[in-house]
């Protein structure tokens, strides 16, 4: 059996997102000790690793808890699960496209600059009036 420290260790996870994902119902309670500290097993340690890895590539919560339902129910097609990276995947891309908008703004507002006085300084008045800006980046 591990300790929550141990497993924290192991998984590099924190103590506290380790409550958290137990609040949450992505793990399950831990056994307790006879003087009531938390105590794992090697299941609840690959569970932990999978929620990691999950949410290192972006999954939401609800996403993680919908892929670990799905793997407890190994005879089942994967196209659920396929369906659910899919999406992952589009979100990701429509924030690399947010992002790529950003930096060309971004880009241009701090190449404008010519001024040599904060009164004359473009990136702030960029920042004070968006119709400077020439993209929609919200």
């Amino acid at each position: 059996m591990l300790t929550i420290g141990t497993l924290s260790r192991q998984t590099g996870v924190k103590i506290p997102t380790i409550r958290y994902y137990e609040q949450m119902g992505l793990m399950a309670a831990a056994e307790r000790s006879e003087g009531n500290q938390r105590r794992y097993g090697l299941r609840d340690r690959d569970r932990l690793s999978f929620i990691k890895h999950a949410r290192d590539l972006g999954f939401t919560i609800e996403a993680i808890r919908e892929l670990l339902e799905l793997s407890a129910h190994p005879e089942r097609p994967c196209a659920d699960a396929d369906q659910i990276a899919v999406r992952q995947l589009q979100s990701v891309r429509e924030k690399i496209a947010r992002l790529q908008t950003l930096e060309t703004e971004l880009g241009r507002i701090a190449t404008c600059c010519h001024g040599d006085h904060i009164k004359d300084c473009y990136v702030l008045q960029s920042l004070a009036n968006h119709d400077l800006c020439e993209s929609e980046h919200q």
